[in-house]
């Protein structure tokens, strides 16, 4: 049958495993949240009715704090997953760290820019990950530690004030809602429009991609698979000796991190409630 024939079955590949799915899809659920009862926090002191009638619609501003602080663990539980699974990824199946940043993606990024203002011929031809995926995976690392960091003065300002002088309690606030208000734009300007708008992206929620789409999108990693070069296929054996060796690791970094997340949220409790 012609490769040509439009009743032929397109080829597809894999893109994304559940496990990645499932973490983009917990991300997404706690960043909504956040987004929802920390915007209301943040502009509290516009005195604008609307937002008073949000905060009342979600329970007060009593619940809105609580939820927002049960979101922000939700989002520090599954950072430390992915930080986990990334480690077994590079650690135990060998695959490349195709997320850091190379010199080409500066080419690539810069050759986009032309390209979108009409100065090149084509778009920069990507591999694994383009330049634009890049920028977004590590503001988001960035981001989240921003976030953790501030979160954790403004959820414990007296043992902050025991450290650090008081005036950087305020100014964690700035950071904190800055730095989320950063995010939210660039998640509505910048991811809404590659992933939705310029071509709708699915493989985040199928885990696939035609050969199409790799065609447009990844054209390097697609030739790389059709040339028999896509992820190191490991033995058994040497994946069981990794397995042995990288599962006690991970599972006593587990405990800790867990137990910092822990600590993290019950450290004290004078910014849970509101003095009346």
């Amino acid at each position: 049958m012609s490769s040509l024939d439009p009743f032929a079955p397109r080829a597809v590949y894999e893109r994304f495993r559940r496990s990645d799915r499932v973490q983009h899809a917990v991300m997404v659920i706690s960043f909504l949240v956040l987004t929802v009862t920390g915007l209301p926090q943040k502009y509290i002191y516009l005195n604008n009715h609307y937002l008073d009638d949000l905060i009342d619609l979600m329970g007060g501003l009593e619940t809105v704090r609580l939820v927002h602080r049960w979101a922000a663990t939700v989002l520090m539980l599954v950072t430390v997953y992915h930080l986990l699974a990334a480690t077994h990824r590079v650690l135990v199946r060998r695959v490349s760290l195709s997320m850091l940043p190379r010199y080409q993606d500066v080419v690539d990024g810069l050759q986009a820019v032309r390209y979108n203002l009409g100065l090149a011929r084509e778009r920069p031809r990507t591999d694994r990950y383009t330049w634009e995926e890049k920028v977004e995976y590590w503001s988001l690392i960035w981001g989240t530690v921003v976030m953790i960091v501030t979160g954790f003065m403004l959820w414990n300002p007296v043992a902050t004030a025991r450290f650090l002088p008081g005036q950087w309690i305020p100014a964690a606030q700035v950071v904190h809602g800055g730095e989320a208000l950063l995010a939210i734009l660039a998640v509505l300007v910048w991811h809404f429009y590659s992933v939705h708008l310029r071509q709708f992206n699915r493989s985040m929620f199928t885990g696939r991609m035609t050969e199409h789409e790799m065609e447009h999108e990844h054209p390097l990693e697609l030739q790389r698979i059709k040339g028999g070069r896509a992820r190191p296929v490991v033995e058994p054996q040497v994946l069981a000796r990794r397995q042995k060796i990288f599962l006690p690791v991970a599972g006593v970094v587990a405990v800790l991190l867990l137990a910092a997340i822990f600590w993290f949220v019950t450290f004290e409790q004078t910014a849970i409630d509101t003095v009346r």
